[in-house]
């Protein structure tokens, strides 16, 4: 394959449901997680296990602090919730979006054209965002930015 030529990655020739069974399930999954996570207030100890990199080194990790996040964003706390994880308040809506424009284009049947372009921005954006979740995990551990830690002790 030439760097001018395109795939086509086609999908399933099968019925709506045969496209659509994984983001749904997908979607039904976080729908019950973001249910049990605004039930059991993860503030509260015994619900959920702690973080393993926390509990070995006292560092947060970049997801230390989601759970209390989606727990205020469920309150409608903003404020709570950029407190305990603002990558976290940040990174939500963007994967929300990116799981309905999957349900949209697998809603369409239509094959989705994968151009050496589109497959290297999707390695830009990989490694983009591994990127930022790693300067944020050493600034969030930094002693001379106690605003951005996860709160927990």
């Amino acid at each position: 394959m030439t760097a001018t030529d395109t795939r086509l990655v086609s999908l399933p020739a099968a019925g709506r449901w045969a496209r659509l069974r994984g983001p749904v399930i997908t979607g039904a999954c976080v729908v019950a997680a973001t249910a049990y996570v605004a039930t059991f207030d993860p503030n509260v100890g015994g619900h959920y296990p702690g973080c393993p990199l926390k509990i070995l080194t006292g560092l947060d990790c970049p997801a230390c602090g989601g759970l209390r996040a989606t727990f205020a964003l469920t309150r409608g706390d903003l404020g709570a919730a950029l407190d305990q994880n603002i990558m976290a308040v940040f990174v939500l809506p963007v994967l929300v979006v990116w799981w309905l424009v999957s349900i949209k284009q697998r809603w369409s049947g239509r094959p989705r054209i994968v151009t050496p372009e589109r497959a290297a921005r999707r390695r830009v954006l990989i490694w983009a965002t591994v990127a930022i979740a790693l300067v944020f995990t050493v600034v969030r551990n930094l002693p001379m930015v106690p605003y951005l830690g996860s709160g927990v002790g």
